[in-house]
């Protein structure tokens, strides 16, 4: 079989000396060996364009990452004749067209829990960046600065705040799980409810959208884009939210309309915006969340730690032994499967 990856590129001195970087081109996830010894094709790339297109032609198995997105379209899937299993190394597979998977019969997996205690450090990390003014204070000191005045006027405390969790799935309940010692306030709206087990062991109280936008202090994106999320904050739930309010998105950079973030921040109406998910990725040099004020944005790693990546390439290989045996890959993995969106952190965004 000939199974195709794309990953990102870490260069090779970078790669050689850093071998739990498993997620970069040069490391290829730790499984050339693995696979060339049972006689499969293995072909790493970097490029997501022509090299990518061509080589998915003839491919059996593609995979792919968040952090470096392939986007596996409907046009490239109707002329990859050979496909029948897409993976992401990591989790999210909103770079798959995966009404179109399903439509081939192709499945479509994603290692699911890999990145979770990754992504939620990065929230509780980027919550406290905000709320302390935290780069503004950095940058004051490497330039040689002491306007405690003015670094102090814009810190908080995040205790007694209120903090909405938007998505309450494996990362959501984390992070709520990683607050909940910070004594703060916590609502979480999800399209499905949590039992009341579950709210109590997480100490999270359901809000409809709307209602949690307008109360909380801080705000945390946590749900996989959908084309029922795609865009969920425009322009009137930005300008909805609590004035002087806190945005961490470490989901996907599409569920925040690019544009009217910038307009929030730049009226003053939300305090600062964090996150390391772009649209698209990686971001172009004059992308607008780049220079906008008040921001603590990184490049998007939160879900590939060192740690992550050992757990991600893992989880890959998992799947191509099964997929090899002809065995059911790991239930919670599965995305798409039997001609249909199978996951139902998905499937509630293609129903009719």
């Amino acid at each position: 079989m000939k199974i195709v990856a794309v990953l990102y590129p870490a260069g090779e001195k970078t790669a050689k000396e850093n071998p739990g970087l498993l997620g970069c081109a040069e490391n290829e996830l730790g499984l050339r060996e693995f696979l060339e010894g049972k006689g499969h094709e293995y072909v790493v790339m970097s490029d997501k364009e022509k090299t990518l297109d061509d080589a998915l032609l003839t491919a059996d198995v593609a995979i792919t990452t968040p952090f470096w997105p392939a986007y596996i379209t409907k046009e490239r899937i109707e002329k990859a004749k050979n496909l029948k299993l897409i993976l992401t190394a990591g989790v999210g597979s909103d770079h798959v067209d995966l009404k179109a998977a399903a439509e081939k019969g192709i499945t479509v997996a994603e290692i699911t829990g890999s990145n979770v205690v990754s992504v939620a450090e990065h929230v509780v990390m980027q919550i406290l960046v905000l709320a302390r003014n935290f780069v503004p204070a950095y940058k004051n000191v490497v330039e040689g600065g002491w306007d405690i005045a003015a670094i102090a006027s814009r810190a908080h405390d995040i205790e007694d705040k209120t903090v909405g969790i938007v998505g309450f799935g494996r990362i959501g309940q984390r992070v709520a799980m990683r607050l909940k010692p910070f004594d703060v306030k916590l609502f979480y709206y999800d399209f499905r409810r949590a039992t009341g087990a579950e709210e109590a062991t997480f100490g999270a109280r359901y809000l409809p959208l709307e209602q949690l936008l307008c109360c909380s202090d801080i705000v945390s994106i946590n749900c996989p884009l959908t084309p029922k999320t795609d865009r969920l904050f425009n322009k009137e739930r930005l300008f909805a939210m609590k004035k002087g309010a806190y945005l961490v998105n470490t989901a996907r950079g599409r569920i925040v309309d690019t544009d009217a973030l910038v307009s929030a921040l730049n009226a003053g109406h939300l305090a600062g915006y964090a996150g390391d998910v772009w649209y698209p990725q990686p971001a172009p040099k004059d992308h607008p969340w780049r220079s906008m004020p008040n921001h603590a944005m990184t490049t998007h790693y939160s879900g590939t730690t060192l740690e992550a990546q050992a757990r991600y390439a893992s989880g890959i290989r998992m799947c191509l032994e099964a997929f090899f045996k002809g065995e059911p890959i790991e239930r919670d993995y599965i995305i798409v499967e039997n001609g249909r969106v199978a996951s139902p952190s998905y499937s509630y965004a293609y129903e009719a």
